[in-house]
């Protein structure tokens, strides 16, 4: 590999951090991962559009390309 095959994840490492980390104090680790967990199933690929999938929710767009 080379040093860009992790850039898809670290661009949504970075989205992660500035939408939701950044502005929320976790008391507990459960807490922060019933956090993370409603942020990247219910809101991030369900919700959230994408300029790079032509400004559809991941889901969405998944569906399209398997139609």
């Amino acid at each position: 590999g080379d040093c860009w095959d992790n850039a898809p994840m670290e661009s949504f490492f970075h989205t992660l951090k500035t939408e939701l980390v950044m502005h929320c104090d976790y008391k507990t680790r459960d807490q922060a991962r019933a956090s993370l967990f409603d942020y990247m199933e219910v809101f991030y690929n369900r919700q959230r559009r994408h300029s790079t999938l032509n400004y559809e929710t991941p889901l969405a767009f998944e569906a399209m390309q398997i139609a």
